[in-house]
């Protein structure tokens, strides 16, 4: 072997172990870093695999989610696979592309990249009706697995229903959506925004993939969506809005009450770092 051929090997072992680690009923609980420091530490705290967040890397650019370029964002999922030794899938939001050929292109990056994984979702941000038509969503889909599965790396696609965040509370067009994504291809199904535990069980019950939920408030709890059968959990840009949060609250300590009672946070969190970064 090569030294060329190193890292793509590495890649590829990668890819097999993030699939491997979709247990049905024994959910990868799978945080999403903003920054390779975050990725760092997550890593760090033994979590076995990671993804990057669309919204929590907008947030570190100081942007609203649905604003990072396509360049920014393969850019970045790079840094993150490069900063840890654990599979990084990639949140790639609609792929940057409404066509099949560009969502192709995306995935060809994206494996370009050294990820293990990548999502394609079937919101088209378009004012109006901004869910993609199912044929065309399925298409879209069909085309990243096209790329994905063709070489040596076998890059894990998640691929997302979006209805339940944009405002269509149809579980059954969901669910005819992720069939269908499954028949062309995808490795994980995820329908973020579905949140009931009867909607999650059913939608578990009627595909064969494994399953992704994003966690959510007041959410069933890991035990209750390894008890219907989920394979992953992920939480979005929760973590970095609870760090952005957390500097509100010491920002607001220093202005209002000229205090210092923030350290009881940044202690520990110094303290992990430093772990992590040596």
């Amino acid at each position: 072997m090569t030294s060329q051929d190193q890292p793509k090997q590495e890649q590829q072992g990668k890819a097999q172990r993030f699939l491997e680690l979709h247990r049905p009923g024994q959910p990868l609980l799978m945080p999403n870093p903003w920054d390779a420091g975050s990725a760092k530490l997550l890593a760090s705290l033994g979590f076995e695999a990671l993804a990057t967040t669309s919204s929590g890397f907008a947030a570190t650019l100081g942007r609203l989610d649905g604003s990072v370029t396509r360049d920014e964002a393969i850019e970045h999922a790079a840094a993150l696979s490069a900063a840890v030794g654990v599979p990084v899938s990639a949140d790639l939001e609609q792929c940057f592309a409404d066509e099949p050929d560009g969502v192709a292109e995306t995935v060809r990056l994206a494996i370009g990249a050294g990820l293990a994984g990548c999502s394609i979702e079937d919101y088209s941000g378009q004012v109006g009706d901004s869910i993609y038509e199912l044929d065309l969503a399925a298409d879209r889909v069909a085309a990243a697995c096209d790329v994905a599965h063709a070489g040596p790396v076998h890059l894990v696609i998640t691929a997302r229903a979006e209805n339940h965040i944009r405002g269509r509370d149809d579980l059954d067009d969901t669910i005819a959506r992720l069939q269908a994504f499954e028949r062309v291809g995808a490795d994980v199904l995820f329908a973020p925004g579905v949140s009931a535990l009867d909607d999650i069980r059913r939608l578990v019950d009627t595909v064969e993939r494994p399953v992704n939920v994003l966690a959510m408030p007041g959410g069933p709890s890991v035990a209750e969506l390894a008890g219907v059968g989920v394979a992953r959990i992920s939480v979005g840009g929760a973590f970095a809005y609870t760090a952005l949060g957390a500097v509100v609250e010491a920002a607001r300590e220093l202005r209002e009450e000229g205090t210092y009672d923030y350290w009881q946070i940044a202690r520990p969190g110094a303290a992990a770092a430093r772990a992590a970064f040596t």
